[in-house]
Parts: C-alpha cells; sequence; structure tokens
C-alpha cells in the first residue's frame, strides 16, 4: 500500500483494529485474582490469550459496520465547516467496501 494514500491506510488500520477487537477472548475475572509477584506468569507470551477465529460472515459483519460507523458520522456532520471530513469519511467507508465487493457470492 502506497503511504500517499493516507485514507485507504486510515481506513484499514481502523478496521483491522476492530476485527483484531473481536477476536479477543474475554479474560476471567476469577483468573485475575490478587497473586503474589513471585507467582505471576513470565516470559515471551506470558499475558497472551487464545484468540477467537471469526468467520468470513462475521468479518463481512464487521467490515459494514465500519462503513455504517462511517456513513452515519458524515451524516451528522452538517456544517461546512466540517466538509473535509464528512469527504474522508465517505471515502472510507468507500475502501471499506471495495472489500466487500470482492467477496465471492455465498452459495
Amino acid at each position: 500500500m502506497r503511504a500517499r494514500d493516507k485514507t485507504a491506510v486510515s481506513a484499514i488500520r481502523a478496521t483491522l483494529a476492530a476485527l483484531d477487537n473481536a477476536g479477543a477472548v474475554p479474560v476471567d475475572e476469577a483468573a485475575l485474582g490478587s497473586q503474589a509477584l513471585e507467582h505471576s506468569p513470565v516470559g515471551a507470551g506470558a499475558t497472551e490469550a487464545a484468540r477467537r477465529e471469526l468467520s468470513e460472515t462475521a468479518v463481512a459483519d464487521i467490515v459494514r459496520a465500519e462503513v455504517n460507523e462511517r456513513l452515519d458520522a458524515a451524516a451528522q456532520l452538517t456544517a461546512p465547516a466540517h466538509a473535509d471530513r464528512v469527504a474522508q469519511l465517505r471515502a472510507e467507508a468507500d475502501v471499506l467496501l471495495r472489500f466487500l465487493d470482492d467477496r465471492p457470492a455465498s452459495a
């Protein structure tokens, strides 16, 4: 991806973050109970948790939600002073819609 396409980079980064958050497994509060420092896990990956696998449908739903979020925000910005931000939000939505349009039709 070219560094000069800031709109695409912004949209894709935000969507990747949303996908990453959706794959997070909730942390069990009981497992986080107070432990003595000497009993805490140490080393590479000590704080890593298993990730949930997202289906293709779930990924598409998250991308659609990101598109809708941008379009809704653009619709709420009606003042002429926000014209640049509205254009950016709509451009980001267009970038994300291209990913949905490239998906093969479900059988």
